[in-house]
């Protein structure tokens, strides 16, 4: 089942601004919150659903990536790597309400209905870890045909010793007496509209809920220590140099159990050997001696699959593009695929012994040797604007 369209999702145009996108995300999330949906499956995933574009959208950076190259741009149709906003979890999603709602990471709810109820996320913080950034190098025939790649990442990650807790055991973990374990404190403000209740981060346990009383000796209580970790990549056919692709909670882990960073995959593209890449089309120049054009000849040319025979016909002027149908590179997140343009150039030698010279001189004034341009010949830079286009 394909993934509906972020801007579909949350109703707004595509050139919606920061504060439209926050408002639309703002009124879904309130319309289908767990809270005022309880146990309803369908309720859950449209605010999951909700949640997600708006994670994309309200990142610039994300959001740029979204436009361009879709679901794809940002992990979406990877597969297999928990790229973009799949990995969400509902930890993420209530930690996005300090930023929409204005509260400290709990449920809106509390406010709106006096505190009655208990949160989903408890009032705690969500804490993040920090994202990676890494560069993988492509070679063409990579980019055409996708590529799958196991990198090693030094990072930041959960401790062993004490599986991320930060304690030194279980008995070195106590409930926090000043929130009781909920990670955030409530205040009651009287005001001439009544009673007004806040909430706020507990500055006890900075919204963790719990109190670590003897630290773990490995991580010295943070939860996290340096590592190794070997990630699979799977990277689309189609994509371009300085793309950017996500790897949800791929990046380095948080402390004290919190939710991981993302992985941020730059791609770079290395130079091929005889082709060139033009968006999705690839070029070649194929070089011939004079004699070749005039004759014609059956020639090889190099492609991203391997080699192909074509033919060039007799009387081949120099500048004649050639096209070679679907031999290009992949729309990524798509069937179609471009093509590879032969660009004919006659080849002029530069040295001539004495009977060559002799051979030519001869031909010089044939009339079959004097230039004639056609009116109707197009100049290269029309050829490559028509094939371009």
């Amino acid at each position: 089942m394909s993934k509906r369209d972020f801007y579909d999702i949350l109703g707004i145009a595509k050139n919606a601004s920061a504060e439209e996108i926050k408002k639309a995300y703002r009124k879904l999330a309130i319309k289908y919150h767990p809270d005022k949906n309880p146990d309803d499956k369908a309720a859950e995933e449209k605010f999951k659903e909700a949640a997600e574009a708006y994670e994309v959208l309200s990142n610039p950076e994300k959001k740029q990536r979204y436009d361009q190259y879709g679901h794809a741009g940002v992990g979406g149709a990877a597969g297999g790597g928990g790229y973009g906003g799949g990995g969400m979890n509902m930890e993420d999603i209530f930690s996005q309400f300090g930023d929409i709602f204005g509260g400290g990471g709990g449920s809106p709810f509390d406010s709106f209905f006096g505190g009655g109820g208990q949160s989903r996320s408890s009032g705690r913080r969500v804490t993040k870890g920090t994202n990676l950034r890494i560069k993988v190098k492509l070679t063409l025939e990579e980019i055409a045909n996708g590529s799958e790649k196991k990198i090693k990442v030094n990072k930041q990650v959960t401790c062993k010793t004490c599986d991320g807790s930060g304690a030194k055991d279980k008995s070195s973990v106590s409930t926090c007496s000043t929130c009781g374990g909920s990670g955030a404190v409530r205040r009651v403000t009287n005001t001439i509209l009544g009673q007004m209740q806040t909430t706020a981060t507990c500055p006890t346990c900075h919204g963790n809920g719990q109190q670590i009383t003897a630290k773990c000796g490995a991580c010295h209580g943070d939860g996290i220590v340096r590592g190794e970790e070997t990630i699979n990549i799977n990277i689309p056919a189609g994509v371009s140099d300085g793309m950017q692709l996500s790897m949800a909670g791929k990046g380095n882990a948080a402390a004290n159990g919190g939710v991981p960073g993302d992985l941020i995959i730059l791609i770079e593209e290395l130079p091929h050997e005889t082709l060139k890449r033009e968006g999705n089309n690839i070029v070649y120049d194929l070089h011939l001696s004079i004699i070749d054009a005039a004759l014609g000849i059956s020639a090889e040319v190099p492609t991203i699959d391997g080699k192909a025979k074509i033919k060039i016909d007799a009387g081949t002027q120099s500048g004649k593009l050639l096209r070679l149908k679907g031999k290009g590179i992949p729309e990524i997140n798509s069937y179609h695929r471009g093509d590879e343009i032969i660009h004919v150039n006659i080849w002029t030698p530069k040295v001539l012994n004495s009977e060559e010279r002799t051979m030519l001189e001869k031909l010089r004034e044939s009339p079959n040797f004097k230039p004639q341009p056609g009116k109707h010949d197009k100049s290269f830079f029309d050829k490559m604007k028509e094939y371009f286009e």
